[in-house]
């Protein structure tokens, strides 16, 4: 017996405001919050993408900017609980993600809409003061998860940095993968139809905030995505404003990869990449000494292939 296919398209849109790197989110009635959604028409949409623009112009009376495909996500189960797509009952829901990126973090004209911070979701994720607080719980509750088992025990001190292991920014989704696997992340008792463990309870805010269906895995695989991209493609500059600081663009840098970099060694390789000029005038804004004000140099692009930005590590 043949089940109808209902294609979803969910929408990442990304921006850094007030020194965090925030999304866009919507909270349904009575639900957690989740990524703006809904179903494509085959009938009435032209492509996926204006559909797209359509439902996150509807659902958070925000107009996003860039926009990229991300994945296609189409798990049997993945729906558990069945996202509120319209005319998916019963029917297997596969998702068509994009990411967007902006340097709008507007207030948001609709009731429900706002820009959520990534790390509200991902706490253990903020490694920009160091080790993060929040990691002491989860480290235990994965210990004991892993127990005698050495295959284990090795995928969470890779993931996790433990025992000395360096820590790799780019593995976000592969983290929350790992706590849903463990039973840790609040949607794997859900999905389930089980009970939540105390003891995993207890950890609270520690293991990020839920999202609806699997929002949270579509979160994280943009996040991964976001930050390697930083890496290989100037993508950071779509999220600043036409003039910026260096400083402002390294602490934009920051807030999405999620680590401190060197000032020095980040403005040295920043010149060498040839994708900033200076304007020739100063940010009167800054609360301290004046700076530089800079731009953009999005000719480069058509110039010559461009690379994204070297990310020298404080700690190396």
């Amino acid at each position: 017996m043949s089940q109808r296919i209902v294609i979803g398209l969910s929408a990442v849109v990304a921006a850094v405001s007030g020194g965090e790197a925030r999304v866009l989110t919507v909270r349904p009635a009575g639900q957690a919050a989740a990524l703006p959604f809904g179903p494509f028409d085959p009938v009435a949409d032209r492509t996926f993408e204006i559909a797209l623009r359509t439902f996150v112009s509807a659902q958070t009376g925000f107009d996003p900017g860039y926009v990229e495909q991300l994945y296609t996500f189409g798990d049997k189960g993945r729906d558990a609980p069945l996202a509120a797509v319209d005319g998916s009952a019963a029917a297997r829901v596969i998702s068509v993600g994009y990411l967007g990126l902006t340097a709008r973090a507007d207030t948001t004209a609709l009731e429900g809409a706002s820009w959520s911070a990534f790390n509200s979701f991902f706490p253990w994720e903020d490694w920009r003061e160091g080790r993060p607080s929040v990691l002491a719980g989860i480290e235990a509750a994965l210990r004991a998860w892993a127990g005698p088992s050495q295959a284990r025990l090795a995928r969470v001190r890779l993931l996790f940095a433990l025992d000395e292991a360096p820590w790799n920014e780019e593995r976000a989704l592969e983290r929350y993968e790992l706590l849903y696997e463990a039973g840790l992340a609040p949607e794997a008792a859900r999905d389930r139809g089980e009970t939540p463990d105390p003891a995993v309870a207890r950890l609270g805010l520690a293991l990020g905030e839920p999202m609806i269906s699997d929002h949270r895995r579509i979160l994280a695989t943009a996040l991964s995505r976001l930050r390697g991209k930083l890496k290989y493609r100037p993508v950071i500059f779509e999220m600043m404003p036409e003039a910026f600081t260096l400083s402002a663009l390294q602490r934009a840098v920051e807030a999405v990869a999620g680590v401190a970099l060197h000032k020095q060694n980040f403005r040295r390789a920043l010149e060498r990449s040839g994708l900033v000029e200076g304007l020739g005038r100063l940010d009167q804004d800054t609360g301290g000494r004046p700076a530089e004000l800079f731009r953009f140099r999005r000719e480069a692009l058509s110039a010559r292939p461009a690379s994204g930005l070297t990310l020298p590590l404080l700690r190396d």
